[in-house]
């Protein structure tokens, strides 16, 4: 009878580092996020450590005594590794992993873990490899790049490094998936170019409910989860929001804060979708304590990959929970064309596809046409 191993339980306790200039409570309800995170790829949280310091420590992040008490925090509760909401250089990771001799991961590589394990389709797992080996040739320590092979007779400099010929496989993978995206890119624009019907790209915070959104107003079933980044590949669906108004509606992957440069870069392509759509629906949740904080982490991503100028209606979504009330008084006196919706109960959804249509009307100019009216 063949033997079983049992699986190994990721056990974690989240660190953070407050500088003088980060606000507390953005910095409380980051960790707290980064919990979410770290759930989100199976790792159980077991406690969590803050330090605030003037400036971190640029060897180990920590200082002296609170890396002490971090790895005795991580013995009493059997952690076998530790989640830094902060971003750790090549030098600070290599450091912590051995005076911890555990496992040590930043904020970018948990969101990598859960970008690898949710991307199924050919042009997502393409993405996640480009930021994975992207993000892996920014750790290789610094130091191994100072052994270099000498040069030989005839040959002048000092020769290539021992980190050049490791990396040049990386390399080699990444060109290679470089052009894969691109042909994929360039796929996806010419048929956009032959697309019938006006394109309306749901984007924001990631667990914001865009997928439940999608479900509800196109009738479909896609994936949902109450879990952060629950999916990653673009999908689109045909809804007909009246007579003789249909539109393609989409949904992309969520944003988050702190979302990695390298993520942003690789997962161009996908986010192209937002760039090229005739209105954005940035949907937001608004039983959420920092709303505004994710909004504009939306709108500065947005910015980051051209789609700052694509009209756009603001959708306050999960308006029925608690706490949502005072949100929606808010952000209806600072955005006044800001739509109260719940996905899951219905309520203000009509008065979305009404503003959707209104919009379409006038920014559009496939609605634009004298054949626009017409039932296709």
């Amino acid at each position: 009878m063949p033997l079983h191993e049992t699986a190994v339980v990721e056990r974690a306790i989240l660190a953070q580092v407050i500088s003088s200039r980060d606000d507390v409570a953005e910095a409380a309800d980051s960790l707290q996020e980064l919990a979410r995170l770290a759930d989100t790829a199976g790792i159980q949280v077991v406690g969590q450590m803050t330090q605030r310091r003037v400036k971190p420590d640029t060897g180990t992040l920590l200082g002296e005594g609170k890396l002490e008490d971090l790895s005795v925090a991580c013995e009493e509760r059997q952690a076998n590794m530790v989640l830094f909401d902060n971003d750790l250089t090549s030098i600070q990771a290599y450091n912590l992993n051995k005076a911890l001799d555990l496992r040590v991961l930043d904020r970018t590589e948990v969101i990598l873990q859960i970008f690898a394990r949710r991307a199924r389709s050919a042009e997502a797992q393409a993405q996640v490899e480009l930021a994975q080996l992207q993000f892996l040739l920014a750790r290789i320590p610094v130091l191994e790049a100072q052994q270099r092979f000498k040069g030989g007779i005839g040959m002048k400099g000092p020769g290539e490094s021992h980190l050049q010929i490791r990396n040049a496989p990386m390399r080699r993978r990444i060109a290679e998936l470089r052009k894969k995206i691109e042909a994929i890119q360039a796929r996806q624009l010419r048929s956009r170019a032959k697309r019938a019907w006006p394109v309306v790209s749901l984007v924001g915070y990631t667990n914001a409910g865009k997928s439940t959104l999608l479900n509800v107003l196109s009738g479909a079933d896609a994936y949902v989860d109450d879990r952060l980044f629950a999916t990653l590949d673009t999908k689109t669906r045909l809804v007909r929001l009246a007579e003789g108004r249909k539109i393609l509606l989409t949904d992309t992957v969520g944003f988050i804060r702190h979302l990695p440069h390298g993520l942003v870069a690789s997962f161009r392509s996908t986010l192209d979708v937002a760039v090229q759509a005739d209105l954005l629906l940035i949907v937001v949740d608004a039983s959420h304590p920092r709303v505004q904080d994710h909004l504009d982490v939306c709108q500065e991503t947005l910015k980051e990959i051209g789609a700052g100028n694509v009209p756009a209606l603001l959708v306050l979504n999960k308006c029925d929970l608690p706490g949502a009330t005072e949100t929606v008084t808010h952000a209806s006196e600072r955005y006044p064309q800001a739509i109260p919706v719940s996905a899951r109960s219905g309520l203000g959804l009509d008065t979305l596809r009404l503003a959707i249509i209104e919009e379409l009307k006038r920014c559009c100019m496939l609605w634009q046409l004298p054949s626009a009216t017409s039932e296709i």
